[in-house]
């Protein structure tokens, strides 16, 4: 009899390589605003969840913020059953359509990939994507939980109110009223969504794309109520005075920091939050056909090296600029922005001025910016957040021609809301204080979640908050 020891071991199954996203090519995709990822096909997408492996332990759903059965998605579409994919990603996940495109997969679910660890991971955001894109709910309660799953009747004496309609309000309203409790969400602006309608360009996130689940939170009898400003046309203790029992706070930090240099009011110079507002909300990209012009610019430079500062310098290209810079104080290599949105500016002719850090803005006679002076630098010792410390290099100043420039070094939280709320406590940075397991505030049955309690961050990671608050709402006022 053999020894089984000594038998021969099944030969592995090789991996395929990643399924590459087709794009519009860069000559093309500058002249337009059309999204530049076109999405898989049917073929595409079979052939990449065939990647998978199915892993006993998924180290995915652990590096995913609401914890989506990565591996149970995928094993539907290995079937080619993109309904029971889909029903399995909206058990957990409201916006599946908006993460598959803005989500930083590459350090969340796609960075614990096993298949990452000796080659490339499987591709769950363009996975997800393809899912949402794919599936068309009949229903709003298909919409927002999954095909086969009923809504509960919603129950007017349950009320919750969501100040804010950015992704961690809409994710809140979406989990309680999914439930049956009555939902209201106020927007200080005049379109609802957040920073998913006024801070990411069309060719990222189509704005057909967030309208889409908003209607599904309509249909699903969520009263969703435009230019109602927290803290001014409407206060928290007024909500509870109406007959509110909770209130979840999403406004974001949508209060823009500037570099605090010479010439910063000169004309010409934005921040990265009016820019991009003007451009995204108020439809400048469609001028004139849209009312609302932007700011032209021919030389433009854009200051900071995230998401943001990648959105607003690839905007400008598409609006016409002849040249525009990313100017930043570290390298490449140290930018914050996701790889794929770094290499799409690339791409398109965005140029990085790296190693240079502001120190004038300087005008012309009628007030006009028409240069930045920049200083050199260089790396030294890495500082508190593990990055080198970029050091200025002595007597080495240049100018840099700019008509346009963009501030994108991030944000604050706007202090409407907290001026109008004093009970909220804050933190050094003055950001809301929560409770981490359940974003209970200081205020009894007032919850918050999102970038005014984490300042700027991933739009996943503020869906996560929404759904952790949902979840003990929901456990409080019906004992789930």
């Amino acid at each position: 009899m053999a020894n089984s020891d000594n038998a021969p071991k099944k030969p592995k199954k090789p991996i395929a390589p990643r399924v590459e996203m087709p794009t519009q090519p860069p000559r093309e995709r500058t002249g337009n605003f059309d999204e530049v990822a076109l999405g898989y096909t049917r073929e595409q997408a079979l052939a990449e969840a065939e990647r998978c492996l199915q892993c006993k332990k998924p180290a995915c759903v652990k590096g995913c913020p609401v914890e989506v059965p990565i591996k149970d998605f995928i094993e539907r579409l290995q079937h080619d059953d993109v309904p029971g994919a889909y029903e399995v990603i909206k058990s957990t996940n409201s916006l599946p359509a908006v993460c598959g495109r803005v989500c930083p997969q590459e350090v969340q679910c796609e960075g614990a990939c096993i298949l990452g660890k000796k080659g490339e991971p499987v591709a769950i955001g363009r996975l997800e994507r393809y899912t949402a894109d794919t599936f068309m709910a009949n229903s709003a309660c298909e919409h927002m939980n999954g095909e086969g799953r009923s809504c509960a009747p919603i129950r007017e004496d349950l009320k919750v109110a969501c100040i804010g309609s950015g992704p961690s309000s809409l994710t809140c309203a979406g989990y309680l009223s999914s439930r049956g409790i009555k939902v209201s969400v106020f927007e200080a602006l005049h379109e609802l969504g957040g920073v998913l309608v006024y801070g990411i360009p069309e060719f990222r996130l189509p704005k057909s794309i967030v309208a889409q689940e908003v209607d599904a939170l309509r249909e699903q009898q969520v009263d969703l109520l435009t230019n109602w400003v927290g803290g001014k046309t409407i206060e928290i203790s007024e909500l509870f005075e109406a007959g509110y029992k909770a209130v979840f706070v999403g406004v974001g930090a949508g209060l823009p920091r500037f570099l605090n240099i010479p010439g910063e009011n000169l004309i010409g110079v934005f921040s990265a939050n009016e820019y991009l507002t003007r451009v995204n909300l108020g439809r400048a990209y469609k001028f004139p056909e849209a009312d609302t012009p932007t700011y032209p610019g021919k030389h433009v430079a854009v200051f900071g090296a995230g998401n943001v500062a990648m959105d607003a310098a690839r905007t400008a290209v598409r609006l016409g600029a002849e040249r525009v810079s990313i100017v930043y104080r570290r390298t490449k290599g140290e930018m914050p922005a996701r790889v794929e949105e770094l290499d799409h500016a690339i791409e398109e002719g965005v140029e990085l001025q790296i190693l240079s850090s502001p120190l004038e803005f300087v005008g012309n006679e009628q007030g006009f910016l028409k240069s930045v002076i920049l200083q050199r630098m260089e790396l030294g010792e890495p500082d508190d957040s593990g990055r080198r410390r970029p050091v200025p290099i002595e007597d080495d100043r240049f100018e840099l021609e700019c008509d346009l420039a963009i501030i994108a070094v991030g944000t604050s939280p706007n202090p409407i809301l907290l001026e109008a709320s004093p009970e909220l406590k804050l933190n050094k940075w003055g950001y809301v204080k929560v409770d981490e397991t359940t974003g209970e505030t200081s205020m009894a049955n007032v919850f918050a979640g999102g970038d005014i309690v984490t300042g700027a961050a991933t739009v996943i990671s503020a869906m996560g908050a929404g759904r952790r608050a949902g979840m003990e709402i929901a456990r409080r006022l019906m004992d789930e």
